[in-house]
């Protein structure tokens, strides 16, 4: 119980004075005299912003300990403590410390960098007589960024074909951080048009949760003679978690070319031709539908255009 409310005190700390601890590493081992030490941190940080690492500290032997000490060094110049120590002075058995230490990440190499943990504590016999210090150091790796990554995926066919649908999907992913007054856009070229609208807007996208967005591009009716390659250009604007707004776009081109004389359409429906075979019966159906069958359902729809035609 008292491990779980320190740690809750802590992650509310961080969160109060702006901290984020998503996507944090911990490391976990029991010292000498079953002392727990938990450590939290960041496993990726953005040059020029604040973090923190955050330390819990569990007393779970039977003997008191005393001068206990959380010292955190720097590598070089990358990061900058703002205070490095935690100290106490006695731990009774059953007892827990936590709190925080604060950092900067000033604009220097990208990459991997290393925090020096150097951890203490005395152990005491009997509650009374001091032992030798037991002293752990450990490693702390941090992955310097330059940029908040914002990620655009598109999934579509790889050719498209006159007079049909298709679908035409977007997933949004932000990397490093939650960003807000988010707003996607997805521009078409004049041979297609989107069934619907073609941009959104959401208040909030959290940090490495996907968004998908699945919309349907309509192609013009007009018979094209020669494949092309047409464009799409997908754009994103946001606020970052400084308040900065941002933009992020990625073009994809489709090849649009003839359609053939078989082509199945995205809602399982079939082209013959010029004919198109509404999609009242399953796309496995249809492929196994022998090729005589299939022309035979063409002949058949033919004969019934000719028939109503006589009776007009």
């Amino acid at each position: 119980m008292k491990i779980f409310l320190c740690t809750v005190l802590i992650a509310a700390f961080l969160m109060s004075c702006g901290f984020s601890q998503a996507d944090a590493a911990t490391i976990k081992q029991t010292l000498d005299g079953a002392m727990d030490l938990s450590i939290e941190y960041p496993d990726s940080v953005i040059v020029g912003r604040d973090f923190a690492v955050s330390v819990l500290i569990q007393n779970n032997g039977w003997e008191d300990k005393q001068d206990i000490s959380f010292s955190v060094q720097t590598q070089d110049q990358s990061i900058v403590a703002k205070n490095q120590t935690l100290f106490i002075e006695r731990l009774s058995k059953g007892g827990s410390f936590g709190g925080t230490l604060e950092f900067s990440a000033v604009p220097s190499e990208l990459g991997t960098h290393y925090l020096n943990v150097v951890y203490s504590h005395v152990l005491l016999s009997n509650n009374e007589t001091p032992q030798p210090t037991l002293q752990k150091n450990i490693a702390l790796p941090i992955l310097l960024k330059g940029a908040p990554e914002v990620q655009l995926n598109t999934i579509a066919p790889n050719s498209i074909f006159p007079n049909a649908e298709f679908a035409f999907d977007v997933e949004v992913l932000s990397r490093d951080i939650p960003i807000r007054d988010v707003t996607v856009q997805i521009l078409a070229p004049s041979d297609v048009v989107i069934r619907g609208q073609n941009s959104y807007t959401y208040s909030t996208i959290e940090q490495n949760t996907p968004l998908f967005i699945r919309s349907t591009i309509v192609t013009n009716p007009e018979e094209v003679t020669s494949e092309h390659k047409i464009p799409f250009e997908v754009i994103i604007s946001y606020l970052d978690d400084s308040g900065d707004e941002q933009t992020t776009s990625k073009s994809v081109s489709l090849l649009l070319r003839p359609r053939t004389f078989m082509e199945f359409t995205t809602d399982g429906g079939l082209w013959l031709g010029g004919f198109f075979l509404a999609p009242y019966i399953s796309i496995g159906t249809i492929v196994g539908i022998p090729a005589g069958a299939l022309f035979s359902l063409m002949i058949h729809r033919l004969q019934k255009k000719k028939k109503g035609k006589r009776k007009k």
